[in-house]
């Protein structure tokens, strides 16, 4: 929670609705906090944007029993397919969380650096395995204490080759980079995108947290 996941599928509706056909769905345990921020943002045809009540922790709705994820994106595709891209964004914030691969092609993992350079050393399954880690609001390093520097090389580590990408959303707020691995995954070309470093000038643009 609040490492950056809604801001993120934001930017990447802008960067991308006009070149894709696109649509959205979100969890949250209780509310449709995260989808009423999108509709309000006006980021896409708030009727490409649905919401799921999970009722338990989000991650079991992304993971365990991804129903009624599958009925909302069948849903849009009946509605407004076919559609190129649909952007499946978890609730919550853990380190443990994982999408179902019987949900989504692929997964955005999204961590901040308000939660200290330890973080990616941590490890876990999504900071480990997602095929493309956010290390958002890097903007924030220097007040919280954060070397992004140790956070670079032990994602790097632990992720044997994965691409990582910095972002702030708040200096770039045009997640470029992501917008861009995400359309060469789409053109069958991921394994082109390289991880960038804390101080390649890209690299400082911002950037779906933990997993978008």
């Amino acid at each position: 929670m609040g490492s950056g996941k809604t801001a993120l599928v934001a930017a990447l509706c802008r960067a991308l609705a006009s070149t894709l056909r696109l649509a959205v769905v979100t969890n949250d345990i209780y509310t449709t906090e995260d989808a009423d921020f999108l509709r309000a943002a006006g980021v896409l045809d708030p009727a490409r944007i649905r919401a799921v009540e999970t009722g338990c922790c989000p991650h079991t709705a992304i993971r365990d029993d991804i129903t009624a994820n599958l009925d909302a994106v069948e849903d849009l595709e009946a509605d407004f397919g076919p559609l190129d891209l649909v952007l499946v964004e978890s609730g919550g914030d853990n380190l443990t969380a994982t999408f179902s691969y019987g949900l989504v092609d692929r997964q955005i993992f999204v961590i901040d650096v308000a939660g200290g350079d330890k973080v990616p050393r941590k490890g876990g399954p999504g900071v480990t395995n997602s095929d493309l880690l956010v290390i958002n609001k890097t903007d924030l390093a220097p007040l919280v204490g954060a070397d992004l520097g140790v956070m670079a090389r032990d994602a790097e580590r632990v992720r044997h080759g994965r691409p990582v990408l910095f972002t702030s959303l708040t200096t770039r707020p045009g997640a470029a980079e992501v917008a861009d691995w995400v359309l060469a995954v789409l053109a069958g070309s991921s394994r082109h995108v390289r991880s960038r470093s804390p101080d390649h000038p890209a690299a400082q643009v911002a950037a779906p947290g933990r997993p978008s």
